[in-house]
């Protein structure tokens, strides 16, 4: 878990400054090698970590529009993920995706810039694992400023009705994009949503990646054991702002000092200490970690662009036979949209 942890660190600090080449000192978002809204997730790893590393490769995962460190954690390729978010041939999606796009079959994650749009689709990735009599699990991320979406909630009732093996994890880290959580939710702990739909809901109040594999390992446990699903709340930190280029200055500067001192990953390295694990060994993780990241990063931008005559491969499908003209004109252009 630590070195997951480091991993996803070193990763959003990596690609913040590769993000900003080109980008400065006047912010253009279409400049640099990643052109385009980035939503780094740099203080977000203790819930990736603390959770996934329940879960196996036929378990799905549904993540937000920051979704790095549970990419990371879910086992996504390091390599082709990069390659992804640098719009690059040999990314997960052949670089038409981005980084709010990442789908990875083989591990069964996927996310979406949409808010709250991942809960549905872990719903029904639980309701199938329920008819074809599997213990595979499904687990829906989703930020606190999404528990008020329509889709949350309509999930939390469909899990609940159906008893579906689905676990919901709130990352709480206090900010709805510019919006302090306590001005646009009228609950203070986010896991009280649980109680309207009949199912359980916990809170880990601390950055604790310990406390927070504590409490997945039980809801996971729950939902394999087909006892249904839970809604879990996590308490996790932004170092970063809602986006590249974001100012944050709506955010008050002892707000980012506190937020930086509740560092998950020093936190968890000074359990490793007291378990009589040596700085050696840490620094060695530390090590590991950042060497993946480097070299994810330096074949990610060896790796070729793609041609632009693929642009509308896998984007439209052929029309069904016997359609009419005008429904094959719609196939192939788009339509109005």
């Amino acid at each position: 878990m630590y070195e997951n942890m480091v991993t996803a660190r070193h990763y959003e600090e990596r690609l913040q400054e590769e993000y900003l080449e080109g980008k400065q000192p006047a912010f253009d978002i279409s400049a640099g090698p990643i052109p385009g809204e980035l939503h780094l997730a740099a203080g977000h790893e203790a819930s990736g970590a603390g959770v996934c590393q329940h879960l196996r490769d036929d378990d799905t995962v549904t993540a937000p529009h920051r979704p790095h460190h549970i990419a990371i954690a879910k086992g996504v390729d390091l390599e082709r993920m990069t390659a992804e978010i640098f719009g690059r041939e040999t990314g997960l999606s052949s670089g038409k995706g981005g980084h709010m796009h990442l789908f990875d079959p083989d591990v069964n994650f996927a996310c979406s810039g949409i808010i709250a749009e991942g809960c549905p689709p872990a719903v029904g990735a639980g309701l199938a694992a329920k008819k074809r009599h599997s213990d595979a699990v499904a687990v829906a991320f989703l930020g606190e400023g999404a528990i008020d979406q329509g889709a949350f909630l309509e999930s939390l009732n469909l899990a609940s009705v159906q008893n579906l093996p689905v676990v919901f994890v709130i990352e709480d880290n206090d900010w709805a994009i510019s919006m302090p959580k306590e001005r646009v939710t009228d609950v203070e702990n986010g896991a009280q949503r649980a109680d309207g739909f009949d199912l359980p809901g916990a809170r880990v109040d601390a950055d604790d990646a310990i406390a927070i594999y504590d409490a997945a390992g039980e809801a996971v446990g729950r939902a394999r054991d087909g006892n249904g699903p839970t809604l879990l709340e996590v308490q996790v930190h932004r170092r970063m702002g809602h986006f590249m280029g974001d100012a944050e200055g709506y955010r008050p500067d002892a707000d980012k000092n506190a937020a930086v001192k509740r560092d998950s990953i020093e936190r968890l390295a000074a359990d490793l200490r007291a378990h009589d694990v040596d700085d050696e060994t840490i620094e060695e993780l530390r090590s590991r970690a950042h060497e993946s990241v480097e070299a994810a990063i330096e074949w990610a931008k060896e790796q070729p662009e793609p041609d632009p005559a693929d642009a509308y491969e896998d984007v439209f499908s052929d029309p069904p036979s016997g359609a009419t003209e005008g429904d094959r004109s719609v196939a192939e252009t788009g339509g109005d949209d």
